[in-house]
C-alpha cells in the first residue's frame, strides 16, 4: 500500500462556506487524495472528522491542514494530535507556514508556533474578560437573558392545568433541564 496525503479541513461555522472552499482547494491542489471536512466550533463541539481521519490515515501517510488553527485548539491539543500521528507513523504538513513536520526543524517549528498560538488565544481571553468587567461596572452589561425562566409562571400554570412535562415544553419551547429547574425552585 502506498503512502497517502490525506486532508482535514474546518471552518467555526457553517456560515464560512467561503472558507471551506478554499480550504478544500488548497488540499487539493497540494495532493490530497482524501479530504475529510467539518463545519463546527473547535471547542464547543467533538470534532468527529477529525477523529475520522486520525483513525484514517496509516503509516507512511501524511495529514495535510492548511493552517495550524484548523487543526488544535491549543498546545496541549496540538501534543496529543502530533503524538496520536507520530505513533502511526504518519506526519503533519501545515500548508500556510510550508511547515513538515518529517524534518527536526518542522517539528522544533510546529511546537513554538503551538505555544504562540495558545498565549495568543489567552490573552484574547483576558482582554475579553476586563471588557465584559468593565462593561458591567459601567452598566452596560447584562449578560444573556434567561429565557426559560421568564416562563416560570406560564409552566407552573401549565402544570396546574395538568398538562405533562412534555406538553409544557413543547408548548414554550423550552428545555426538559428548564422546565424541571422550574418545578425544583417552585417546590
Amino acid at each position: 500500500m502506498t503512502a497517502a496525503m490525506i486532508g482535514y479541513a474546518r471552518t467555526s461555522t457553517t456560515d464560512q462556506k467561503a472558507g471551506l472552499d478554499a480550504q478544500l482547494r488548497d488540499l487539493q491542489a497540494a495532493g490530497c487524495t482524501k479530504i475529510f471536512k467539518e463545519q463546527l466550533s473547535s471547542v464547543a463541539n467533538n470534532r468527529s472528522e477529525l477523529e475520522r481521519a486520525l483513525e484514517f490515515v496509516r503509516e507512511g501517510d501524511v495529514l495535510v491542514v492548511t493552517k495550524l488553527d484548523r487543526l488544535a485548539r491549543s498546545v496541549a491539543d496540538l501534543v496529543a494530535i502530533t503524538a496520536t500521528l507520530r505513533s502511526k507513523g504518519v506526519e503533519l504538513r501545515i500548508l500556510t507556514m510550508n511547515l513538515d513536520t518529517s524534518t527536526p526543524t518542522g517539528k522544533l517549528m510546529l511546537n513554538l508556533l503551538g505555544s504562540i498560538a495558545e498565549f495568543e488565544r489567552e490573552l484574547m481571553l483576558e482582554r475579553q474578560r476586563e471588557g465584559i468587567a468593565k462593561a458591567k461596572a459601567d452598566g452596560k452589561y447584562k449578560g444573556r437573558a434567561p429565557t426559560a425562566r421568564s416562563q416560570a409562571s406560564k409552566v407552573l400554570a401549565l402544570k396546574a392545568e395538568g398538562k405533562t412535562s412534555a406538553e409544557i415544553q413543547a408548548a414554550l419551547g423550552i428545555s426538559r433541564a428548564s422546565y424541571f429547574r422550574i418545578v425544583k425552585e417552585a417546590a
